[in-house]
């Protein structure tokens, strides 16, 4: 992600220097280089970084007491999934989408029942981008060491990415 926020900065900087006598072109809209964007300007300045690596994400959360369903959708320009010891990243972006549980100091908030219950919670992509960009979590904390260590975890990427977690898409096993 700091790939993506990084490239979006040098854009807002290079709308800056395309600016006439104070006034912003019509086509170049920025906030001016070192703020931050907030979502809702990612979402209203779209550049070609949005258009070539922006994806949607569906995070679905069921209620375990009342069975209600309810989902969000969520725009990303890169996956972060975890690695684990000689595995695909086939693997990975599965292990991305399976259902957690949440439960004990992580109960769900249920709008239907109006109080905390235990809850089941995914995501899946709904829609993905042009190109995929993936971020390997190869660092992790080790409580025994107090510290974070790197992974040096082999993953293998296949010549072809099957992706089984999209929505819509048939499930294939």
């Amino acid at each position: 992600n700091a790939i993506s926020e990084t490239l979006i900065e040098d854009l807002k900087r290079e709308n800056a220097r395309n600016s006439v006598n104070g006034k912003r072109e019509a086509s170049s809209q920025s906030n001016g280089p070192g703020q931050s964007y907030s979502e809702s300007e990612i979402g209203a300045e779209k550049t070609w970084i949005h258009e070539i690596f922006q994806g949607t994400l569906t995070n679905e959360t069921r209620c375990l007491n009342c069975e209600t369903i309810s989902s969000k959708d969520e725009d990303f320009l890169d996956l972060s999934v975890d690695v684990q010891p000689n595995v695909s990243i086939t693997y990975c972006l599965r292990d991305f989408s399976n259902m957690e549980t949440l439960c004990g100091d992580q109960k769900y908030y249920c709008e239907n029942c109006c109080s905390k219950q235990e809850a089941q919670k995914r995501m899946r992509i709904k829609k993905l981008p042009r190109l995929l960009a993936l971020h390997l979590k190869r660092f992790k904390y080790m409580e025994h060491l107090n510290r974070h260590t790197k992974l040096s975890y082999r993953v293998l990427f296949p010549m072809e990415l099957r992706l089984f977690n999209v929505v819509g898409f048939p499930k294939t096993r």
